[in-house]
């Protein structure tokens, strides 16, 4: 690829933004093979403080003099052009790289780099797919969207040829990877504002699997998948709940939806019992995509069983806080409305007396394109809160407010701030009842806060 030679004779290599989660691995990696790493960042924070742990030099605050000595940067999509590092590395003729780009050039390092993408679910079938391969022996590196509480933060450098990692398909960033496997697993109508369409990001996906080199591991039950790859020659595995799959589950039973299983078949030989940890049906298709990938890398029937036993979910996946006063509070990055139905659906079979969801709508042209879809999702759980829409990288020129889907989810209450939300349902939730926030942005402030208020109530 045309950025490749970019690692060439370099030595220093200097991040800006390099605290963020898809930095920090990458300068994990990069420093293992020798490079020099240097960055910048405007917060402290936990991923912070594991980079300055490995003695790398950390610059608080964007300057143009933090370069200095850098023969190579790299900064985040987060980072605009008038970024000062960026503009001096730019006068100073140092070459200047997005880190999706310098995603693709380490993956390329890799001979076996599997790269996951699809609409949902990739950090979990990501995290799942790199504790499998660890436990089984493999060694891999990862770079994973999540924090896997298995490695203890979202990086893993292991000392095979195998990289693990999320391929994200917004602005067609996973275009940059060339990946020897490339897991879809799924294809649905998502970042709008960029594809406008479902058909283009159909042809996004297909242009993806035609730069695989090795083998497509595909969700077989998902029509836009295998719609996206029909014209794409190269190695195909399916999976799904169809048995003309190539790997199949059968039997499939659960303990009021806390704890899957099912039978692993291969072309209608049986290879092993799967028993999960993590819920839903959602997350069979992510142990069937795991369970694939890893029997096509080469892991035994055994291996795979027992890595998947073993998987309790990954960072702000149905991650479960706290249970202060019988009354359980759960988080979850659910933000797209096939996300919530199967979390929500997924909750409503676990057994617990009411359901509430606090979901906090995550940019307003996803919110307005599928108000319908949200409205249908949040009609599942017993009681459903609305906070405001969190604006990410848009202004409001949809005219969308989080009334507009409050008013087709009969029932439910839209309440603007995280505080008065905590004060709403702490007050209201009864011992036996799960409290759910879900959404992409900082919702996971208000579950804190939800936490702590039960807390001193109970404790």
């Amino acid at each position: 690829m045309k950025y490749d030679h970019l690692l060439d004779n370099k030595k220093r290599i200097h991040f800006i933004g390099i605290g963020g989660s898809g930095m920090c691995p990458l300068a994990e990696i990069l420093m293992s093979e020798g490079f020099e790493i240097q960055g910048s960042d405007m917060n402290e924070g936990e991923t912070l403080d594991k980079i300055k742990g490995y003695g790398i030099p950390v610059f608080m605050g964007h300057k143009a003099e933090n370069i200095e000595g850098a023969e190579l940067v790299v900064y985040s999509a987060a980072v605009k052009e008038d970024n000062p590092e960026r503009k001096a590395a730019v006068e100073k003729g140092i070459p200047c790289i997005e880190r999706s780009i310098m995603l693709g050039i380490v993956s390329r390092r890799y001979n076996r780099s599997i790269a996951i993408s699809g609409t949902h679910g990739k950090t979990s079938t990501t995290g799942m797919l790199t504790q499998v391969l660890i436990e089984a022996g493999f060694d891999p590196s990862a770079i994973i969207g999540g924090k896997l509480p298995f490695i203890g933060g979202n990086s893993y450098v292991g000392h095979s040829d195998i990289l693990v990692c999320e391929a994200c398909e917004y602005v067609d960033t996973f275009l940059e990877l060339t990946p020897f496997v490339s897991v879809i697993l799924n294809i649905d109508a998502d970042h709008l504002d960029y594809f406008k369409n479902l058909d283009n990001i159909k042809k996004s996906f297909n242009q993806f699997a035609k730069q695989t080199t090795g083998a497509l591991v595909l969700n077989g039950d998902d029509k836009n998948t295998m719609d996206a790859i029909k014209d794409v020659n190269i190695v195909k595995i399916t999976y799904g709940f169809d048995s003309t799959n190539d790997y199949y589950a059968a039997n499939i039973s659960a303990d009021k939806g806390v704890h899957e299983s099912f039978d692993l078949m291969k072309r209608g030989e049986k290879l092993c019992t799967i028993n999960l940890m993590v819920p839903g049906q959602h997350n069979i298709y992510n142990a069937l995509a795991t369970a694939a990938t890893a029997h096509y890398l080469g892991a035994n029937a055994k291996e795979i069983a027992e890595g998947l036993s073993k998987f309790g979910g990954v960072h702000r996946r149905f991650e479960i806080l706290g249970t202060p006063g019988g009354i359980t509070v759960a988080d979850d990055f659910a933000h797209h409305p096939t996300e919530l139905k199967a979390t929500l659906n997924a909750a409503m079979k676990m057994g617990f007396n009411k359901v509430w969801a606090v979901f906090q709508p995550h940019t307003f042209s996803r919110t307005a394109m599928l108000l319908d879809d949200f409205a249908e999702a949040l009609r599942i759980p017993h009681e459903a809160i609305i906070s405001e829409i969190l604006p990410v990288r848009e202004t409001n020129t949809y005219n969308i407010y989080s009334k507009d889907l409050g008013a087709k989810v009969p029932g439910s209450k839209c309440i603007d701030t995280f505080e008065d939300i905590t004060e709403y349902v702490t007050s209201n939730a009864q011992p036996g009842d799960l409290i759910l926030t879900m959404g992409g942005g900082n919702v996971y402030m208000c579950a804190n806060m939800i936490l702590e208020k039960l807390k001193a109530k109970y404790e």
